[in-house]
C-alpha cells in the first residue's frame, strides 16, 4: 500500500492495523547523538491512550513501546529507528456480524473498492489506532524540534459546539498547565465541564460528537518552508489532513479571511517586527518567526449505537447498529496526534533548512 511514508529528510513510515499483532513506525534521517529513551516516547503514547473523560473508549491497550533499532546507550545512532507497539486487547469478535457490511462514515466501502478486499476487524489500517505510529515518531521528532528551540502544544478549542472562552489563553498565564491536567486537554475549566456533560449525554443517546483542536508552535525561526509546492502551510495542511478524522485545516485566521478586507488581514510591521499575526506565522509558504497557529476540524466518530441504513458487499440494503468499544469523540485522544504531525513537519523542514546551508 502506497502513501504510508512522510517526509523528505526526516522520513517516517508507519505500519500496522487496529486488530493485527502490532503497530509501529520506522524513522529514517534522525540525526545521530540525540539522547532518547523509551520513557520519553512512552509519555507521548500515554497521552494518546483512553482518558478518564466521558469521551473515551473502554479498550485498554497498554501501548508499551519497544525500540528495536537506531538507539545505542541512550543516543540515536543516525541509522533507522524502529518502534513497535503490540496490540494486546483487540476483540475482533465484536465485528463478526459486520464483516460483509459497509459501516456508514467508515472506510469500509472505499477500501473494498480500491483493493477488492478489506480488513473488517475494527477498520484495519483505516482505524484511529493507526495513529499510534505517528505519536511514537512524533516523540522522536520533538527531540529534534526542541533542540532547534521550538515547542509545540495542542489543545481543545471546542467539542460538540461548546467552545472555550475567546480570552481563555490570555486571561490565565497558567493555561498550558491546565491543558496538561485536563482530561480533555482544554485550557478553560468552565468549558471543559460543559463539554463533559455534553459527552455524557450523547453517550447515553448512542451518538457521537466532533470538535476543534488548535496547535501552537512557539520559537519557530523565520525562513522554514520550501516554495512552491512544499510551502510550510501546505505541508502542515497535508500532514494534519492525513489524520482520518480531520475534515478541514485552518492557518492563522483561516476561513475568516474570505469575509474581510485586505487592510484587516495584512500584518503590519514596525521596527520591533510584526504588529499582529493574522497569517498564523506564515507568508508565501515561509515562516515569519512569529508563532505558528493552525486549527483542525474533526468529524464525529462514525461508530454509533443508533440504527443506520447501509448495504452489504452483495448490494443488499441493511440496517445496522455498531457495537464494540469506541470513543464518543476523537478529542482528547487526537490532540497528541495533531502535535505529532506538526512535529514531523517541523523536524523535516528544519533539517532541510540546515542541509541547504541556511
Amino acid at each position: 500500500m502506497a502513501g504510508n511514508r512522510w517526509g523528505t529528510l526526516f522520513c517516517v513510515t508507519t505500519w500496522g492495523e487496529s486488530h493485527g499483532p502490532a503497530l509501529g513506525a520506522v524513522i529514517d534521517g534522525c540525526p545521530a547523538g540525540i539522547r532518547l529513551t523509551p520513557e520519553e516516547i512512552q509519555r507521548e503514547l500515554d497521552r494518546r491512550r483512553p482518558s478518564t473523560s466521558a469521551a473515551s473508549t473502554s479498550r485498554a491497550e497498554k501501548d508499551r513501546v519497544e525500540i528495536l533499532s537506531g538507539v545505542f546507550e541512550g543516543q540515536t545512532t543516525g541509522t533507522p529507528i524502529a518502534l513497535l507497539v503490540r496490540n494486546t486487547d483487540a476483540r475482533s469478535e465484536h465485528y463478526d456480524e459486520l464483516r460483509n457490511v459497509f459501516r456508514p462514515g467508515h472506510g469500509d466501502y472505499t477500501y473494498w473498492k480500491k483493493y477488492g478486499l478489506r480488513d473488517w476487524r475494527g477498520g484495519g489500517r483505516a482505524s484511529g489506532r493507526e495513529t499510534v505510529g505517528r505519536v511514537a515518531a512524533g516523540a522522536v521528532a520533538r527531540k529534534v524540534v526542541r533542540a532547534a528551540g521550538m515547542e509545540v502544544i495542542a489543545y481543545t478549542r471546542s467539542i460538540g459546539g461548546i467552545g472555550i472562552s475567546p480570552d481563555a489563553l490570555t486571561r490565565d498565564q497558567h493555561w498550558e498547565k491546565r491543558v496538561r491536567e485536563s482530561p480533555l486537554y482544554c485550557p478553560d475549566p468552565q468549558a471543559a465541564s460543559a463539554m463533559e456533560e455534553r459527552l455524557a449525554a450523547v453517550r447515553k443517546e448512542g451518538d457521537t460528537l466532533g470538535g476543534v483542536v488548535e496547535i501552537l508552535v512557539r520559537g519557530c525561526p523565520a525562513g522554514l518552508g520550501e516554495p512552491v509546492f512544499d510551502k510550510m502551510d501546505a505541508d502542515l495542511a497535508k500532514a494534519l489532513m492525513s489524520i482520518g478524522t480531520v475534515k478541514a485545516v485552518e492557518v492563522g485566521e483561516g476561513c475568516a479571511v474570505a469575509s474581510k478586507n485586505g487592510s484587516e488581514i495584512n500584518d503590519p510591521m514596525d521596527a520591533a517586527g510584526f504588529v499582529k499575526n493574522s497569517a498564523g506565522g506564515i507568508l508565501a509558504g515561509i515562516t515569519t518567526g512569529q508563532d505558528l497557529v493552525c486549527r483542525v476540524y474533526c468529524k464525529p466518530i462514525p461508530s454509533i449505537a443508533l440504527p443506520q441504513q447501509t448495504v452489504d458487499e452483495s448490494g443488499r440494503e441493511r440496517s445496522i447498529r455498531v457495537g464494540g468499544r469506541h470513543d464518543i469523540c476523537v478529542i482528547p485522544r487526537i490532540v497528541p496526534v495533531c502535535e505529532a504531525m506538526v512535529l514531523l513537519v517541523l523536524a523535516d523542514h528544519w533539517l532541510r533548512q540546515k542541509a541547504g546551508g541556511r
